[in-house]
């Protein structure tokens, strides 16, 4: 390979990482904005997910798509904010990539008044698909997790939604 393939190959691997990482971010801004029809398109058709540390496991974009909506949709009072730091992105052939993320989690349960927060880390797969890259399996592991009641707090007020 000369010096012109191996720049050109280098850009292109650059190129595909950095695609890997607008599809992350863009898989937790619509989870938060609750963009369903545009977050579907973040995943394969046979992908799967274990949120929770597999509590919930879905297979298949529609039933993952189900899942979302109706866990975090518009009547569950869900509304929260996913921090995900520090990719490992890993490209493990020209269509197929995994990577690693640190997630930072913050929800409020508008209608139970409760309050969670999370660490974790995510283990991701990736498919590239007619050009474009997609998640294949998502998931993660807890570093911790907690919830309280919003109520213990009583100077506490949600000023917005």
């Amino acid at each position: 390979m000369g010096k012109l393939e191996e720049l050109e190959a280098r850009l292109a691997a650059i190129e595909d990482v950095e695609a890997i990482k607008e599809l992350k971010y863009r898989y937790w801004r619509c989870l938060d904005r609750k963009l369903w029809d545009e977050m579907a398109e973040c995943f394969t058709f046979d992908a799967t997910v274990k949120y929770g540390e597999g509590k919930y496991s879905f297979a298949g974009r529609d039933a993952i798509m189900k899942f979302l909506r109706e866990a975090m949709g518009p009547d569950s009072g869900f509304v929260g904010v996913h921090q995900g730091h520090h990719p490992e992105i890993e490209l493990t052939g020209a269509t197929t990539a995994r990577g690693t993320w640190s997630l930072y989690n913050y929800v409020l349960f508008t209608k139970s008044g409760r309050g969670h927060r999370e660490a974790a880390y995510y283990e991701d797969e990736y498919a590239k698909q007619d050009g474009v890259w997609r998640i294949r399996h998502t998931g993660y592991t807890y570093l911790f997790c907690e919830e309280w009641d919003r109520g213990d707090t009583r100077s506490l007020k949600l000023l917005a939604p």
